[in-house]
């Protein structure tokens, strides 16, 4: 009895570039009843293609035949992971921490594909603790935003200084959903808030739902709340070498929402 049809992963990279090679790769595919979905170079010199069969058998013979190949270096075949799903959708990589797997950075340049990897993150069911870091007007709460559209979850700020200084002390009752998206703002909650905004961040935390906070740094230095209940560290920054430092918050504490307030936070 056939499977139903499952996605696989392949990546290759070109070791003996020449004219049809892709075709070859194509029409091996097709012999195999393998179809392709989407294809897409996501590397210099590595190409990456998601596929579709009913028969995973057909992946074993392919993976076979391909060890016979010295034009092409198979890098990858497996079931297709989100990062592979992206970098086929994107036509590149998104970039990991080598030490924190659970730290993945973008640049400015790169907030398509930012938006699009955190809108299949709050696609997701189930609780879900998101930080955030970068420097101010980098993009970040424009990001969260419009990922939270793409993800088709109502966005919910319970601090912020989007347009001005927002600090929440309650919700109404249908905003206590697990449907909904809340974004908290690390430095405005520690430096701005009083216990009954905590009160609300703790039963927000309780919930079977998104959270996202920006500035998780700031964010757990004063509370019981560590890195380590954070699920996924995105950092944004406006070039690859770009530092991402708090010492505009720390050397004035008396921060105003026209210090950090822009809609592209």
């Amino acid at each position: 009895m056939l499977e139903e049809s499952k996605e696989w992963y392949f990546e290759y990279e070109i070791q003996k570039n020449r004219p049809g090679l892709l075709g070859d790769i194509s029409s091996l595919l097709g012999m195999l009843s393998i179809n392709i979905v989407t294809i897409n170079g996501v590397d210099e010199g590595r190409r990456g293609l998601l596929l579709l069969t009913k028969d995973s058998r057909n992946i074993e013979r392919f993976e076979s035949i391909l060890q016979t190949m010295d034009t092409i270096k198979v890098t990858k075949l497996r079931e297709p992971k989100l990062r592979d799903i992206l970098a086929v959708r994107h036509g590149r990589y998104i970039q990991r921490d080598a030490d924190d797997k659970k730290t993945f950075r973008f640049v400015r340049d790169e907030l398509g594909l930012l938006v699009d990897f955190m809108a299949e993150l709050f696609k997701q069911e189930g609780h879900k603790l998101i930080g955030i870091r970068g420097m101010p007007r980098v993009g970040k709460t424009e990001s969260v935003v419009a990922a939270s559209v793409c993800a088709n979850k109502r966005w919910l700020f319970v601090s912020s200084t989007l347009l001005k200084q927002t600090i929440r002390s309650q919700l109404i009752e249908d905003e206590y959903s697990d449907d909904n998206l809340f974004i908290l703002d690390g430095i405005v909650s520690t430096r701005r808030a009083n216990e009954r905004h905590w009160q609300l961040v703790r039963e927000i935390m309780r919930l079977n739902s998104v959270k996202v906070v920006e500035h998780p740094d700031v964010f757990v230095q004063n509370t019981e709340y560590t890195l380590d209940d954070f699920d996924y560290i995105i950092e944004l920054r406006n070039n690859p070498d770009e530092e991402i430092t708090y010492e505009v918050v720390d050397q004035n504490d008396q921060f105003s929402a026209s210090d950090f307030g822009s809609f592209d936070f």
